[in-house]
């Protein structure tokens, strides 16, 4: 569903040509192809890469990009990646460390750090607007119905999805959370599944606190159960008391600044306009991303061309599966994951827990 954002995309490149699309099933390749205009249909990844690529674009499920990624890399053919990378760290860090030794470039998918306005809270901390974040949150309320479980085999598995929506919503999220507030000391989490226990076996609702290694501290919520969906909300507040907040709502449409808390000036927008329609199909949710999408895209093309860095590259990418995978952890445990000391804890307390994240993760 996804591969259309990509083809939209690339379409809109002079820079870029689509040169041959790939999928198990030959005739649904070829149909895309057929609709698209693409010269060639094929049904393995060896075929496509023998078509003489400069990048191949992975919008396969979850479980399997790694596979993709590896035959890519030592085709020596550069890799843009949807998210999550991986359902697992160790496959996401083989991912990285193949890129790396076949000296191409790998990408992940994160269009939302697109947004003018996730740009312009970028900027708030770099220009010192909101100084060093010290409090986050994050909230991801939607709405999804049980068909959207149900439409594809693979969705709402822990093998074959990774996780529920964590893994599959949240995580565009969690990754804008750690872009601004920097690397993650410790997470402590709780799942359950509160609306689909009947189509799925992965969580439908999560929530987490997290320490960050500057010391700075935020909350998560995220869950598909709501009805409406009241869409996404992330607020930072910063050293110098500053408070800016980052709200998508409906979902798929354009990031808007919503809160903007500075000195003694609040300025704000309504963050659900009451016009709004609150639950919006995934269709258009998709539809509504491909200009931010073509953003991305556009800068791995660049970044192909100039032989620089992509915006956001699998090590990017990492940030955001360790700290959700870190969730389930924590759930499944009933303690904290630490991945490095939190700055105020000075020596470990009795007590504490100071376990870095097990290689299951």
């Amino acid at each position: 569903m996804i591969s259309r954002n990509h083809l939209e995309a690339f379409a809109a490149l002079d820079a870029a040509e689509v040169v041959g699309v790939c999928d198990v099933d030959l005739g649904r390749a070829q149909a895309t192809a057929s609709a698209w205009d693409i010269p060639n249909a094929v049904d393995s990844v060896a075929a496509l890469l023998a078509l003489g690529l400069d990048i191949v674009s992975v919008c396969t499920p979850h479980p399997t990009h790694e596979a993709v990624v590896l035959e890519a890399a030592r085709a020596g053919v550069n890799v843009l990646c949807e998210k999550p990378i991986a359902v697992d760290l160790a496959s996401a860090e083989r991912m990285v460390a193949a890129c790396d030794a076949a000296g191409v470039k790998l990408g992940v998918l994160f269009q939302r750090r697109f947004w003018p306005a996730a740009q312009r809270v970028r900027s708030l901390i770099d220009d010192g607007t909101l100084g060093t974040p010290v409090i986050g949150h994050v909230s991801v309320l939607l709405h999804r119905e049980p068909s959207y479980y149900s439409a594809d085999a693979w969705r709402g598995t822990w093998q074959n999805d990774g996780g529920g929506v964590l893994m599959t919503q949240a995580i565009h999220y969690i990754d804008l959370l750690q872009w601004y507030m920097g690397g993650v000391s410790e997470v402590y989490g709780a799942i359950n599944t509160f609306k689909h226990g009947e189509h799925i076996e992965v969580e439908d609702s999560a929530t987490a606190v997290l320490k960050f290694t500057s010391g700075a501290i935020a909350t998560l919520s995220a869950s598909t159960a709501a009805n409406p969906s009241v869409g996404v909300q992330i607020r930072l507040t910063g050293s110098t008391g500053a408070t800016a907040e980052l709200s998508e709502f409906p979902e798929g449409t354009d990031g808007r600044v919503t809160l903007m808390a500075s000195g003694q000036t609040v300025e704000s927008t309504p963050v659900h306009p009451p016009e709004a329609e609150a639950n919006v199909d995934l269709t258009s949710i998709n539809g509504q991303l491909v200009p931010h999408h073509t953003s991305q895209i556009r800068d791995f093309v660049e970044a192909q061309s100039a032989g620089t860095e992509p915006a956001i590259t699998g090590r990017d990418a990492n940030n955001a599966l360790r700290i959700l995978l870190a969730v389930y952890e924590s759930a499944r445990t009933g303690t904290p994951v630490r991945f490095a000391p939190f700055p105020s804890d000075g020596p470990t307390a009795p007590g504490d827990v100071a376990a870095s994240a097990p290689s299951s993760v």
